[in-house]
């Protein structure tokens, strides 16, 4: 299995057949050269969104509809991006738990945070905002999606036990770095996290060493680097 950071809360996950894309943001993401689209979505099988703010869904429709990938996520959401355009894929709900190719899993758990996308001059709430879980390959990955600390990490991590963290945690708009450090310190056993949401804008954090001095010994902590696969 392959992680790929495409900068920002955007990832490719290669896992069997599969290739996932999460939240993947192109157009006017600062931190992915236009020159690597192209291999940042090459041959996706699915697209994953865990809610509808511009730096998630920007580029999703059209990479949908021309590349024919199937798009899954929170069921208004989904539904809205269905009816724009983009490829049918599993509109459901927390707690749902849907199948992607041959031995993968998605699970959709909660965020704290908040969901809305535009449309003409005015901003459409598009159910509430999400994570995933995703189980492949024998690992458990939990997928935080933009989201703040939350009581709901305690129950994820005890009824999935996931063994990697891809956790936003820039701060302003999500937790920051010392939050995800205390919530890997309290409730997950994580071998291996990877933060994201953060280098983007001045605005976000710049560097993980707070998470990687905060974190329990045995914890491994990886700064991403745009394009470079994290090979699990």
């Amino acid at each position: 299995m392959n992680i790929i950071w495409l900068g920002h809360g955007s990832f490719r996950i290669e896992t069997g057949d599969q290739v996932i894309l999460v939240d993947p943001w192109l157009s006017g993401n600062p931190m992915l050269p236009a020159d690597r689209h192209a291999d940042a979505v090459a041959g996706a099988t699915h697209i994953l969104v865990t809610h509808g703010h511009f730096d998630h869904t920007a580029d999703i429709v059209s990479l949908s509809a021309q590349a024919d990938i199937p798009v899954s996520g929170m069921v208004e959401l989904a539904q809205h991006l269905h009816a724009q355009g983009a490829v049918e894929g599993a509109a459901f709900n927390m707690g749902g738990t849907i199948p992607i190719g041959t031995g993968a899993t998605a699970s959709m758990v909660p965020a704290s945070h908040s969901s809305s996308i535009p449309v003409g001059q005015t901003k459409h709430y598009t159910g509430s905002e999400s994570g995933f879980v995703l189980r492949a390959e024998g690992r458990c990955i939990y997928l935080s999606g933009d989201t703040g600390l939350m009581a709901d990490m305690g129950w994820i991590a005890d009824y999935f036990k996931p063994d990697v963290g891809i956790l936003s945690a820039g701060g302003h708009y999500t937790m920051d770095m010392e939050m995800a450090a205390y919530a890997c310190r309290t409730w997950f056993d994580f071998k291996l996290v990877i933060p994201c949401h953060y280098r983007t804008f001045d605005a976000l954090e710049q560097s993980a060493d707070a998470l990687r001095n905060g974190v329990m010994p045995g914890t491994t902590v990886i700064e991403p680097q745009v394009m470079k696969a994290i090979r699990l």
